[in-house]
C-alpha cells in the first residue's frame, strides 16, 4: 500500500431489528479501502453484529441509539480496521460474563452467550470498557 489516509466513519442507528446489518456496510467499504482479504473483512462484520446485537439487547440504553465508529488507519506501517461500538446503558463486568461451555449449549433451549466469546476469537484486539454509564467495545483487525 503506497500511501495511506485515516478515514473514520460514524453512524448512530437505533435500536431496532436488523439495524446491525447498515454497520456491515461499513465494514466492507472500509475494508475494500485497506484492500483487506474478503474473509478478513467479513470477520470483522460477524464481530460487529454481534456486538451491535449485545448493545440492543443487553444495554438498556435509555436513548434507544448505540454509536458505532469506524476508522481505517496505521499504525507504525501496519493498516488496520478499528470499529467501536458504544451504548449509553447501564454497563456491565466483562469479567463477570460466564464462559459457554459447548456441551451445557448443545443440549440447551438457549443456545445464545456466545457474542463476546466469537467477538475475541475474530479480532486482533477487544477492549470492552464499561461502566455505569454504558460500554464501549473497541475491537481491531490489522491487514
Amino acid at each position: 500500500m503506497p500511501s495511506f489516509e485515516r478515514r473514520e466513519v460514524h453512524l448512530t442507528l437505533p435500536v431496532a431489528r436488523d439495524m446491525e446489518i447498515a454497520a456491515t456496510a461499513q465494514v466492507g467499504v472500509l475494508g475494500e479501502l485497506l484492500q483487506m482479504e474478503r474473509d478478513r473483512i467479513d470477520e470483522v462484520k460477524l464481530a460487529v453484529v454481534e456486538a451491535c446485537i449485545n448493545a440492543f439487547e443487553h444495554s438498556g440504553t435509555p436513548d434507544r441509539k448505540v454509536e458505532i465508529e469506524f476508522v481505517a488507519d496505521e499504525k507504525s506501517g501496519r493498516p488496520f480496521l478499528e470499529v467501536w461500538v458504544i451504548d449509553a446503558g447501564r454497563g456491565f463486568d466483562p469479567a463477570r460474563v460466564a464462559e459457554p461451555v459447548i456441551r451445557e449449549k448443545i443440549h440447551s433451549k438457549e443456545k445464545r452467550g456466545w457474542g463476546l466469546k466469537i467477538i475475541e476469537s475474530l479480532m486482533d484486539d477487544v477492549k470492552i470498557e464499561s461502566g455505569e454509564h454504558g460500554t464501549r467495545i473497541v475491537m481491531r483487525k490489522y491487514l
